[in-house]
């Protein structure tokens, strides 16, 4: 499979991996951001993708940024669908309650995961089929 990105930002960073074989492609900041203590900010890529049909691009949080500075996303994972034509943009969230958190154009802040998905049809039904575990857990199953 391939996927068609184009540069919308003079000097944007294409999508990498950092491995071979890794499922992640990084995503990089197009431009310098501060995230103070606390808040959220709209980080652009500079690029927009084009996700093949039948496929749906997740945007999914770097575990690094999460433990060394708290960075998370505000709606991970976010969802790209494929006929989205957009720049992608990261939402990064500042956990950290005293310090901020600087960001460079070019600096890695995400990663994107691109999956293939079978559409369902909704159909409504009475009753749902039992199953062994039913309704029981719900946010846990232990």
């Amino acid at each position: 499979m391939t996927l068609a990105v184009a540069r919308l930002v003079a000097g944007a960073v294409l999508p990498t991996r950092a491995y071979d074989g890794d499922a992640g492609l990084d995503l990089y900041a197009a431009h310098a951001a501060r995230i103070a203590a606390g808040e959220r900010v709209s980080v652009g890529t500079g690029i927009a993708v084009a996700i093949p049909a039948g496929h749906a691009g997740l945007v999914l949080p770097r575990s690094g940024l999460a433990l060394r500075h708290g960075i998370a996303l505000v709606n991970a994972p976010g969802l790209i669908d494929a006929g989205y034509r957009g720049e992608l943009r990261v939402l990064l969230l500042n956990t950290d309650r005293e310090l901020a958190f600087e960001i460079a154009a070019g600096d890695r802040i995400a990663q994107l995961l691109v999956l293939a998905f079978e559409p369902v049809a909704v159909l409504e039904v009475d009753a749902l089929d039992a199953s062994e575990r039913d309704a029981r857990g719900f946010g846990s199953s232990g």
